[in-house]
This record gives structure tokens, sequence and C-alpha cells, in this order.
């Protein structure tokens, strides 16, 4: 991940998903807030993320000292596809941010791609 600390909590939350993405552990961990991020991260049975969309910020910005992130991450996962939705709380100390935790909104079971609703 780049040596430079994301400045705002969405530019942390775009790189956290990029580190998801990636299988990036290190950055996961040194990016969680100490209160809540877990001892180890396992992430044998991550799916491949395909694509990241936020829906909308609240503070987080460069002067701030809290935000949330609120988005939806579509994902592959045994030949399924799926979205995750999520409202993701973030704050800022000593200069960084750091993800503290999040409000799972929507986990869309994956689907077959063709798959249809009757």
């Amino acid at each position: 991940m780049s040596t430079q600390w994301p400045a705002t909590a969405e530019a942390l939350m775009r790189s956290r998903y990029a580190a998801f993405a990636s299988g990036d552990v290190s950055w996961l961990l040194a990016t969680w807030h100490p209160s809540t991020r877990p001892s180890t991260l396992d992430l044998t049975d991550n799916p491949t993320w395909r694509a990241l969309q936020i829906l909308d910020t609240v503070a987080g910005g460069e002067d701030d000292d809290a935000g949330e992130v609120e988005f939806r991450a579509s994902y592959r996962s045994g030949g399924r596809h799926g979205i995750m939705h999520e409202r993701s709380r973030f704050v800022r100390e000593g200069g960084r941010w750091f993800y503290v935790d999040g409000d799972l909104l929507d986990q869309t079971t994956p689907q077959p791609r063709n798959a249809r609703t009757i």
C-alpha cells in the first residue's frame, strides 16, 4: 500500500477496499483502530472484490476527527455475484484515519450471474 496515509475517511475506505481486493492483511490491520482491531485477520475465504461505490459520506474530511462512509461493494464468490452494503465509522487520531467499525445494511446473497427473480 502507499506510504502516504490517506487524508480523509473516504480515502481510507477506498484504500481498505483495495487492500481487501489484493489480500493486503498488513494494511488492513494497520488502518484498523486498536479498540476494535482483531489480533489476526484470515482472508482465506475472501471473495473476489469487483467494484466499490461510495454512496454517502458524513464529515471525515481533512479537518475532522470522525466520519462515516456508506458504500456498496460488489463481489464474486463461488461463481456467484453479491453486494455488501455497509455504513462504516472512522476516527482520526494523531493525524491518521482509522476504521473503527460498521453497520452492515445489506448483504445480498450471492446469485448466479444469469439468475432471475420471479
